[in-house]
């Protein structure tokens, strides 16, 4: 399998059952930091989950990034943002604000 093969996405069981405890007040500033890396212009999943990350270091020294690109792909299910290329591929994949 290449590095093309991966999907960015994978967690590993312990990661599922870590994120699992998280609450709901959690993955709303997850959510929220997500989303205000997010503009109009298409950017990379990589960079916003990045920068979302970075804007809340107390938060998520125990999240893996994993967690946070498939946040990004809930927000895209949900109407909130549009997205092109594979979301389980961080580094392939772009997200914006949904246009209107």
């Amino acid at each position: 399998m290449t590095d093309n093969d991966t999907f960015d996405t994978e967690l590993s069981p312990a990661e599922r059952e870590q994120v699992a405890r998280l609450p709901e007040s959690d993955l709303a500033l997850i959510d929220a930091a997500l989303l205000s890396q997010v503009t109009g212009q298409w950017r990379k999943v990589a960079r916003v989950v990045g920068m979302a990350m970075l804007s809340m270091p107390d938060h998520t020294e125990d999240v893996p990034d994993a967690f946070f690109a498939r946040r990004v792909a809930l927000l895209v299910e949900s109407g909130r943002l549009e997205s092109q290329g594979d979301l389980r591929r961080m580094r392939f994949s772009e997200v914006r604000w949904r246009s209107a």
